[in-house]
């Protein structure tokens, strides 16, 4: 007896499109993404089903195979508490593949990749105050000889840093395998993507220490222009340590 051949992606979606049930398909991931398919990837795929509709294609939920990751789900689920948090920016450029709604399925992507203004603002100000605290922790450690220490709180500020500036403008942060490839498409507005990305790396790699204070600097005024100065002032005398020093040089 052979084995079952795993189910080809073209395959699947001819299954998907020939069943009533389905009122959607979306491919996210690499897929999804122009210019970042390899050899290794996949196809991500999200099956949206319609509430209280019988579908023989919940025996494919969960299915993984070297071509073909799918996860079937109900149109309800889709919508509300199914999809984790962290799937948000994969659903932010993601490709409808299937809609039976209208539009219905591209408006909740659409809905996806744009925060609300509340949850924007409360976001903005923890993750201001996590790239703060990191940034603080940095800069001693780094005047204090712990030279690790310093490094590991240098690498954790970028990461803070970019989720402060993507829900600045109301963005789901990229992952790291895209953030290149979004920031290229889709500028953060008035930051210069080479100099970001330059700055982002040699802070994460060399834990350059002036560069971070220049840096630093321009995120505050950012900050405050956005309304989230009373974080920053919530470090009183301690935001002197992460603001330029005299002997600090170069831009940002």
């Amino acid at each position: 007896m052979t084995a079952q051949q795993p189910l080809a992606y073209d395959a699947f979606v001819e299954l998907a499109v020939a069943d009533s049930a389905v009122v959607g398909l979306v491919l996210k991931g690499s897929r999804a993404h122009d210019g970042m398919t390899t050899a290794h990837s996949d196809h991500d795929l999200y099956v949206i089903v319609a509430d209280g509709a019988g579908t023989g294609l919940t025996r494919f939920a969960g299915g993984r195979s070297a071509g073909l990751d799918l996860v079937v789900l109900t149109l309800s689920e889709f919508c509300g508490a199914g999809v984790p948090d962290w799937e948000r920016y994969a659903l932010a450029r993601a490709r409808v593949v299937l809609d039976r709604l209208d539009g219905g399925i591209a408006r909740v992507l659409a809905d996806r990749a744009r925060l609300d203004t509340d949850e924007a603002f409360r976001d903005c100000g923890a993750w201001l105050d996590a790239y703060a605290n990191s940034s603080y922790r940095w800069v001693k450690n780094h005047r204090d000889g712990l030279a690790l220490a310093a490094r590991l709180d240098a690498g954790d500020s970028m990461r803070f840093l970019l989720e402060f500036l993507f829900a600045l403008h109301r963005r789901p942060r990229p992952y790291n395998k895209y953030l290149e490839w979004e920031l290229a498409r889709y500028p953060l507005p008035g930051w210069d993507t080479g100099v970001l990305l330059h700055a982002v790396g040699r802070i994460s790699a060399a834990g350059d220490v002036s560069l971070q204070r220049r840096m630093f600097a321009r995120v505050e005024q950012a900050a405050r222009d956005a309304g989230h100065g009373e974080v920053l002032d919530a470090w009183g005398d301690g935001l002197d340590l992460m603001r330029p020093q005299a002997t600090d040089s170069g831009t940002t």
